[in-house]
């Protein structure tokens, strides 16, 4: 097998199953229980092609280097690194100036694009909250891989920083879409009227660009489909 495959043995499981990720650019390889791994790999190999075309259909990696340009809501920012000893990242117009080591550069950038996102992100949700006439305990944000964002119970949200790369009306339907379960914690027709009146539109658009779009920007910060920048 292949070293981008992981293997997991499901009780449940009643059939071997091939699924790959395209934010990953991984596959997961589900075994039932009893299965025999000696066939599971025999069935890996039938489906080479396949894999084959998964892997060439990969979003490009977009490593956080000096010279590359990234989307930042409705705007294209460029990395403007030279030498110097200030780790400090800054914005100047359309510009990301930056110095110190270039090899910290990619983790120092990512560090600002998540303290924007938070920043970004708060804003958003406060005004959606204020319309819907509810409470926000917290936001947070992490790099999750299968969601945007989730609302829990207790009335903390989260989001993934990676929104703050979406275009500004992908980021505010999916702030809209959060602060709604504090009210519908489903998906309701109830709910989805809501986001939409939240949203002051109707957020499908941009719900189909994150299904289209989203695993592309999981691949900003790494310099390979093998992993990080």
């Amino acid at each position: 097998m292949t070293d981008d495959i992981d293997i997991f043995r499901h009780p449940a499981a009643r059939r071997i199953k091939l699924a790959f990720d395209p934010a990953t650019g991984r596959f997961r390889l589900t075994v039932p229980k009893r299965a025999s791994l000696a066939k599971a790999r025999a069935w890996v190999a039938e489906n080479i092609q396949w894999m084959a075309e998964q892997r060439a259909q990969l979003p490009q990696a977009r490593p956080f280097v000096p010279g590359a340009e990234l989307p930042f809501g409705d705007e294209t920012l460029v990395i403007d690194w030279q030498e110097g000893p200030s780790r400090l990242i800054r914005r100047v117009d359309n510009r990301l100036v930056a110095s110190g080591a270039e090899v910290t550069l990619p983790r120092r950038v990512e560090a600002w694009l998540r303290r924007e996102a938070l920043r970004l992100l708060e804003e958003d949700t406060a005004f959606y909250a204020a319309r819907a006439g509810v409470n926000i305990t917290r936001v947070a944000i992490g790099d999750p891989r299968g969601r945007w964002g989730s609302c829990s119970s207790s009335g903390t949200i989260r989001y993934s920083w990676r929104l703050v790369i979406a275009p500004t009306a992908v980021r505010r339907a999916t702030a809209a879409h959060e602060v709604a379960h504090r009210i519908h914690m489903n998906h309701s027709a109830a709910f989805h009227t809501l986001v939409e009146t939240l949203y002051g539109s109707d957020p499908t658009p941009h719900r189909h660009w994150l299904r289209t779009n989203g695993a592309a920007l999981h691949w900003y910060g790494r310099s390979s489909a093998g992993g990080g920048g």
